[in-house]
């Protein structure tokens, strides 16, 4: 795998039968009707989106009318017409998050099998995604167009929209687990379920990494239920006195050695996470409701993980993380 190598080499790399099988099932196969367009070239259109950094459905169908590379890698005759926006809209109706949580889960179950994923330390972060609304003039709290949406607090300000809740493996950059939830939502109320979705991919993790925003007594009895070790810093109000692991309002940490460095290092591989899901449009959200909200970050998710699987089968493990391998 080249650097820059195209789109194509991921998805022509990989073997997607069982990814076709899955996406597949809620659409007829026989019977009464009009046939339904190829699920797997939507699907295969969904992720090109991702790679190529196409902005909008509606750019996606005008570049499928012009490009034959791409038409050829979506599975798009020559005959045929491009999919259609309303076209990529009842796929993700009909898919749905289950079936992509599904398609994700076996990237992850090869990737690890693949020692890709390794789950000696897993970090957990939530990040923000802007809701494709305004705010409500009645009632501020929540959006207009996309009620389900609220004001949560995005860095330093407070912004309408959603949080991705993540869990990633420290040592692959890998995200291995995802809650999406309204952004009013406070991130310790989402641990539990992570944690539990996290076992199901890396079971025995020896640590858990997490900002002290996290800091609470359930959030490290959660921890230690799993048989890990918390990495969390106490807020400054907490464990007065004591020689625990501590985060000032510069970053600079203080406690044990050990527990800094683990917790550097797993803050360091979560942001890296963040970063690597805004390059494949996770900040582009152009679709409302919490549903659509999960879809779409579960598509920006299997696009990373795709890029590692081909990685792997192609023997260049050290490129899993590399997503602009495959840019035009």
């Amino acid at each position: 795998m080249e650097k820059h190598e195209d789109v194509a080499s991921i998805l022509s790399i990989l073997d997607l039968d069982d990814i076709e099988e899955t996406v597949s099932q809620p659409y007829h196969g026989t019977g009464p009707g009009r046939p339904p367009r190829n699920p797997l070239g939507i699907f295969k259109a969904l992720i090109v989106k991702r790679l190529r950094r196409i902005p909008s459905d509606r750019e996606l169908y005008r570049r499928l009318w012009n490009d034959e590379a791409l038409r050829e890698i979506c599975e798009i005759e020559e005959h045929e017409k491009p999919y259609h926006p309303s076209q990529l809209t009842r796929f993700r109706d009909r898919v749905g998050p289950e079936r992509l949580e599904d398609i994700m889960n076996s990237l992850l179950e090869e990737l690890s099998e693949g020692d890709i994923i390794k789950g000696e330390t897993i970090a957990l972060d939530a990040t923000f995604i802007n809701a494709w609304s305004r705010r409500d003039p009645a009632d501020d709290s929540h959006g207009l167009s996309d009620p389900e949406s609220r004001v949560g607090r995005d860095g330093k300000t407070y912004d309408l929209g959603y949080k991705a809740h993540l869990a990633v493996d420290v040592d692959s950059d890998m995200p291995v687990a995802v809650v999406v939830a309204s952004a009013n939502e406070n991130e310790k109320k989402h641990v539990e379920e992570l944690l539990d979705k996290a076992s199901l991919v890396v079971d025995g993790f020896e640590a858990v990494v997490a900002d002290s925003q996290y800091s609470s007594e359930k959030v490290r009895g959660l921890i230690e239920e799993h048989g890990a070790e918390p990495v969390v810093p106490y807020m400054s109000n907490q464990a007065r006195g004591e020689p625990v692991l501590r985060v000032d309002r510069f970053f600079r940490t203080s406690g044990l050695a050990v527990e800094r460095r683990i917790y550097g290092v797993g803050r360091a591989s979560v942001e890296r996470v963040n970063s690597r899901l805004e390059l494949v449009g996770l900040g582009c959200l152009k679709l409302r409701g919490l549903r659509n909200a999960l879809v779409h970050m579960f598509l920006c998710m299997v696009t990373l993980l795709l890029v590692a699987v081909a990685a792997l089968r192609l023997g260049r493990p050290w490129k899993a993380r590399s997503v602009s391998s495959f840019w035009w």
